[in-house]
């Protein structure tokens, strides 16, 4: 099988090699990442500047390329046929902190699998609950999606579908299939003034909770399950069709 690897954090990052020296014990891999890192970069196309794509090395020796755009691109760039390599799967990882609820529309981790599932590629993003307080955390993770990889390529996933894997620290009790839960954001506007007397702006605050209800992907971490959450890109609200009909909006 050929995989193509990606993620969200740069070439250089920890996670990817991780990932990489993983899933090449089942199957092909090229890593194509990009130069930089792009979390929170959401889902990108770049159409207003060009792209490059360069070789570099891992650091075990392994070769591998840097693209300058967004996850997503790397992702285009390899189905277009930037290189000759033509994936049978997309693994996007290992991030290193988790991509839970509405983190998806922001996650470059899932966003690079989202590009994927919108070729019609199986698609796959994979991430930890916290990798600075877990010093095994990429290895499980990585063990797992080896695991997932195969059974993803020999059953299939539904066109514009894709799997989001949240592994937790600590000991993992089992696997867990999700919805997607609730994300509680603690954004705070840091407004600053630069030397020449102009505002300028850092968005921060403290990290995302999250309210563990059952079946969600936060509780399933929460409770040390690791979570697969199948996300579909038709984002329709079809609850809402409904409602919408009655507003008569032609007249």
């Amino acid at each position: 099988m050929n995989i193509l690897v990606t993620n969200d954090d740069g070439y250089s990052a920890p996670g990817l090699l991780i990932l990489k020296q993983a899933l090449e014990k089942i199957g092909t891999v090229v890593v194509v990442a990009p130069d930089q890192n792009w979390s929170a970069g959401g889902h990108v196309k770049t159409l207003h500047k060009p792209l490059r794509l360069s070789k570099v090395q891992l650091a075990d020796g392994s070769d591998a390329y840097a693209s300058s755009g967004a996850p997503s691109d790397c992702v285009s760039l390899v189905l277009l046929g930037a290189i000759d390599f033509k994936p049978d799967l997309i693994v996007s990882g290992i991030n290193p902190f988790a991509n839970l609820s509405h983190d998806v529309t922001y996650s470059g981790t899932v966003t690079a699998a989202m590009e994927g599932a919108l070729s019609g590629i199986p698609s796959i993003a994979v991430s930890v609950e916290n990798a600075d307080a877990d010093p095994d955390a990429y290895e499980h993770a990585a063990a797992f999606a080896a695991h997932l990889v195969p059974i993803v390529l020999e059953r299939g996933l539904a066109r514009e579908v894709l799997l989001n894997v949240n592994v937790p620290v600590g000991p993992i009790k089992g696997v867990q299939i999700t919805r997607m839960g609730q994300r509680v954001y603690n954004d705070k506007l840091d407004a600053r003034i630069d030397p020449r007397g102009r505002p300028y702006y850092w968005i921060g605050g403290t990290v995302p909770t999250g309210i563990p209800d059952d079946g969600t992907d936060v509780g399933a971490l929460h409770n040390g399950y690791i979570s697969v959450t199948p996300i579909q890109m038709d984002m329709t609200a079809y609850r809402f069709q409904e409602a919408l009909k009655g507003w008569e909006l032609s007249a």
